[in-house]
């Protein structure tokens, strides 16, 4: 099975590199890897926003264009909204997204 390697950077500068299967989404491979600053309570329905990252510029392009509930449901962060900010349950990992690197922000809650 194809993989693809994502950073998480914490808001304490602590990386973690994950090895992930393609397909699946960062807040899936982030929760089911026990990462702590990824709290996805909703599962990734969408309506919680508290799998909030911050995409580094050179993946922004790279990403998906942003649904209007995406963009509606990053007004409720917890963290200040950035224009890199996006919710990773609507990232979904793809060949493309080999070494993407995502801050974390302080808090999701």
């Amino acid at each position: 099975m194809a993989k693809v390697t994502i950073h998480l950077v914490a808001a304490n500068g602590n990386e973690t590199t994950l090895e992930c299967a393609l397909g699946q989404s960062l807040m899936q491979a982030a929760i089911a890897s026990n990462v702590e600053g990824i709290d996805a309570e909703c599962g990734g329905t969408m309506t919680c926003a508290t799998c909030h990252v911050y995409v580094r510029e050179g993946f922004l392009p790279k990403l998906p264009i942003m649904t209007s509930d995406e963009d509606s449901m990053l007004d409720f962060t917890a963290s200040l909204r950035k224009a890199n900010s996006r919710l990773s349950c609507q990232i979904p990992l793809t060949e493309e997204l080999d070494g993407l690197t995502v801050d974390l922000p302080e808090t999701q809650t």
